[in-house]
């Protein structure tokens, strides 16, 4: 079963995504986009898929975790791991063998190490990025989009509180 794989993402103009393990930056706006991305599917029957690192996991506060009405999968090297809600798997192929004919699309959701090794994998079809006009202090990056991706898509432009926000698709 091949499913389509995506990274997903913000990014400021440095392409920081993060700091102390959190988002320096609060985007509505951003936020609206990045769940109707992962939640949407054209099959009514099926659902999407989130793998996330397990400090990206506890880095969302737990009101909302798990994602609703998205398979959530968790990443870490611990075997006795736990995050309520969310599959735990030791390997990125691990977790991306358990999307079974009920899920649709595969989206990493991050953090750094996960984008760094998400980014070079073979079956990943795209990479949607937030282009953040506006530089953050950040001590998590986001690695180089492959050039195998250089087909971009601006998906949707938009501002909120003054700063422009560039929704981007990246495609083979």
């Amino acid at each position: 079963m091949s499913h389509k794989i995506y990274v997903i993402a913000a990014v400021d103009e440095n392409f920081g995504i993060g700091k102390d393990n959190d988002l320096p930056w609060s985007f509505s706006k951003d936020m609206a986009f990045f769940k109707k991305t992962t939640t949407e599917t054209k099959d009514p029957d099926k659902k999407n898929m989130l793998i996330m690192g397990s400090r990206t996991w506890e880095s969302i506060p737990e009101k909302y975790r798990p994602f609703k009405d998205r398979k959530n999968a968790v990443l870490a090297w611990d075997p006795e791991y736990k995050a309520k809600g969310a599959a735990v798997y030791g390997s990125i192929d691990e977790a991306l063998d358990s999307a079974g004919r009920d899920v649709e699309d595969i989206f990493f959701i991050g953090g750094g190490m996960i984008y760094k090794e998400s980014i070079k994998h073979p079956k990943l079809t795209g990479v949607y990025l937030t282009h953040i006009e506006k530089q953050y202090d950040c001590d998590t990056f986001f690695p180089k989009v492959p050039k195998k991706f250089s087909n971009k898509t601006v998906v949707n432009e938009d501002w909120e509180d003054g700063t422009k926000l560039v929704f981007t698709l990246y495609t083979a």
